[in-house]
């Protein structure tokens, strides 16, 4: 065996018995469950975020993600977890791993600046033996058209020398159904060897991993897992719209269609879309496949729908103040649930601040209440300088309506029901008619 195939041989060894020391650059909604899997399995784990914020919270043993115990963070550290600023530790890794935002710039394209900085910040850190895999969602060809280039330039030759794949994650925060080990996990290499690496990589803490041929089949089936949903998602939001016009209550309508046994999935309708993949990821694909001199016209009518229910959630209610004899403007109307959705405190993308928006933009004074939110969060695009209100009864009489935006599980519906004045009701959570109940 040649030097060089020593290394693929040496590296897929250590992986295996579990030796290897795994790290992880980015400790958010993907990069931290991870982190715990790889430490609950023995790996000796190094964390690497920018945020110092965050590297401190750990080493103190608490979390900052609300559906993820401090008890786990703490088993972590405890067993050698090593969160850290310092990217020269890249160094010493045996693997790393990258989970950082791709979100759209201002005119919705990608915006892939986080993973080739990260990438470029760790490049003078690399070394022989390496194995680096790229979860961030992103159009097909980024591995290769902007990774492999990069750690090619450090003299480092992929495939053989240092080992390249990409395997998308899959985290849906506050799903208590499916963890990080039993998601199954899709991994495309750059070569057949990189593809060998990456399976050793994730096979002792994924139980289930999906080898694909390339890189590139790997990051489109991303976009196509999270298209689907976006289209369909699309689809009931216009059936809504539709529905709405015709005095038919969509929920009723998706309830009976739900008892066929073949050929129909339910999704369901709300003010939009939140998160940060279902908003976000088609468009990468729209991005790229301009390149090829194709239009997607289903993701991008989907996105538009998606993009116009906030205002179609507050013509609902100015129609409902109209109808009532209310100005809207000079009004208070307290949201409900501003995470983007069921119990989560993740903020990224959620409709509901869009909404909030709007209505304050037409004058409405604008209060919110979310149990997993008590601090409205600092946010690149939007800003509001409030905290959550408790539900009391005197505070719900106190409100011209409340807008039902999140529907957490928490949320004290019978009280909010006996006590607003008016609520709007974008979830379907009341499905009697009310007098007080706006569907929308």
């Amino acid at each position: 065996m040649n030097e060089r195939a020593e290394l693929a041989a040496s590296l897929i060894a250590k992986l295996n018995k579990g030796s290897a020391r795994i790290g992880i650059v980015g400790l958010g909604y993907v990069g931290l469950p991870l982190v715990l899997r790889f430490s609950e399995v023995g790996y000796p784990v190094v964390g690497f975020d920018i945020d110092q914020g965050k590297v401190d919270a750990l080493l103190e043993k608490r979390s900052y993600i609300d559906h993820i115990a401090a008890d786990k963070i703490g088993r972590a550290i405890d067993g050698g977890f090593l969160p850290t600023t310092d990217f020269s530790l890249a160094t010493d890794v045996d693997a790393l791993i990258v989970c950082v935002p791709t979100p759209l710039d201002r005119h919705r394209e990608p915006d892939l600046s986080f993973v080739i900085g990260t990438v470029e910040s760790l490049l003078p850190h690399i070394r022989p033996g390496q194995v680096l895999s790229l979860e961030s969602t992103t159009y097909p060809g980024t591995t290769d058209e902007e990774l492999l280039p990069r750690i090619s330039s450090r003299g480092l030759k992929v495939g053989t020398d240092f080992f390249l794949v990409y395997s998308p994650e899959r985290e849906d925060p506050g799903n208590k159904n499916f963890t990080t080990r039993t998601i199954p996990k899709v991994c495309g290499g750059y070569t057949p060897t990189c593809l060998d690496v990456g399976l050793a990589l994730y096979g002792r803490v994924i139980d289930k991993v999906v080898p694909v041929s390339s890189t590139r089949a790997a990051e489109l089936t991303k976009l196509l897992e999270n298209i689907q949903r976006a289209v369909n998602i699309g689809l009931v939001n216009e059936m809504k719209i539709i529905a709405d016009r015709m005095g038919i209550d969509i929920h009723e309508v998706i309830d009976a269609a739900s008892t066929k046994p073949f050929g129909f999935t339910p999704y369901y309708p709300g003010p939009g879309l939140g998160g940060h993949c279902i908003p976000i990821d088609p468009f990468y694909l729209t991005w790229k496949a301009r390149e090829y001199s194709l239009n997607t016209h289903f993701i991008e009518l989907a996105g538009e729908i998606n993009r116009d229910m906030p205002a179609w959630v507050v013509s609902k209610i100015a129609d409902a103040f109209n109808a009532r004899e209310k100005s809207l403007k000079g009004s208070r109307i307290l949201a409900l649930g501003i995470a983007y959705k069921r119990d989560v405190d993740d903020m990224r993308e959620s409709p509901s601040v869009l909404v909030m928006e709007q209505l304050r933009d037409k004058g409405v004074s604008v209060d919110y209440s979310d149990p997993n939110v008590p601090v409205f969060p600092k946010m690149r695009e939007h800003k509001f300088d409030l905290k959550s209100v408790d539900l009391t009864p005197e505070t719900l009489r106190s409100y011209d309506a409340v807008v039902l935006l999140t529907d957490h599980t928490t949320f004290p519906y019978e009280a909010i029901l006996e006590h607003a004045r008016l609520v709007i009701d974008t979830r379907g959570k009341y499905r009697q008619a009310h007098e007080r109940v706006v569907k929308a």
